[in-house]
């Protein structure tokens, strides 16, 4: 399911959930304690909108309905408990690399395998030079000793980690596009190099796919072990704990990997390919 589509059965089950309580729209926001403003934008068909987390759970608490249903997750429209504890955790997240965060959850998981989507290339594959452009105004004082650790847990022999990204994050980095443009080439080439050397270094520990965006589409998550799943959904984390949850969306990593274009083993080819490209 891409953005659009996920946006817009979003938009569907809320009009709906307006419709039902019998209010109008100020009335709902007001029940709801979000603001006007959000509620009308969440319903506007002009753009691919999703709710940010806490909007999200004031949906959910206000009107007894899952999470896992106002995101299209599920055809089930109750609420249980354990729906209300699993998504009672709400973490944020600040515009930097550097997230404590996920180093933690890391940490509690060591010796299960790890699957990631993440919404481009894995910021502890990428060059200290490209970080800087990609988080300009973001402290990076301390990412070094971050992405250090991060590199240390992934040596261990015990550790596996799985990633799903679309092919287009790294030709769109290569080319200098989107994103990206204004990234000179020479630190395009030194990105394009170290990935290929950290890789070869983890692999097969570390493994990754590469999906293409002209068949299918993915939200960034994580499976951290069998313990929870968390959402990234720009400024915030939904984190959702249980294994109901750890099999929904490793079934979902498991749907990405057999569209994936590139597999673990053709990483090395893909990125020579992709250097001879470059020039």
């Amino acid at each position: 399911m891409n953005t659009a589509d996920a946006a817009a059965g979003f938009r569907q089950r809320l009009q709906s959930l307006i419709d039902g309580s019998g209010l109008n729209q100020a009335a709902f926001a007001r029940m709801a304690e979000i603001d006007r403003s959000t509620l009308s934008q969440l319903l506007s068909a002009d753009g691919p909108r999703m709710p940010r987390a806490d909007t999200l759970i004031a949906l959910a608490k206000a009107c007894q309905v899952s999470v896992d249903w106002l995101l299209g997750l599920t055809p089930r429209k109750e609420v249980g408990t354990q729906i209300i504890d699993s998504i009672m955790q709400i973490q944020t997240h600040t515009r930097s690399p550097i997230d404590d965060h996920f180093l933690g959850w890391l940490r509690e998981v060591e010796g299960y395998r790890v699957r990631t989507v993440p919404d481009s290339l894995p910021d502890f594959l990428k060059t200290e030079e490209v970080l800087r452009f990609e988080y300009q105004g973001a402290s990076l004082n301390n990412v070094a000793s971050s992405f250090g650790a991060r590199l240390a847990l992934m040596r261990r022999p015990e550790s596996e980690l799985e990633v799903c990204t679309s092919i287009q994050a790294l030709t769109t980095m290569a080319k200098g596009e989107g994103k990206w443009e204004g990234l000179n080439k020479t630190a395009r080439r030194r990105q394009l190099e170290h990935f290929g050397e950290l890789y070869a270094e983890l692999y097969p520990s570390l493994r990754i796919y590469f999906y293409t965006l002209t068949e299918t589409y993915s939200n960034p998550f994580t499976v951290f072990g069998p313990k929870r799943v968390t959402l990234f959904l720009g400024t915030s984390y939904l984190v959702l704990n249980g294994i109901d949850y750890v099999r929904l969306f490793s079934k979902r990593f498991d749907e990405l990997i057999k569209l994936a274009v590139v597999q673990p083993h053709q990483i090395a080819q893909t990125l020579d390919d992709v250097l001879s490209e470059l020039g």
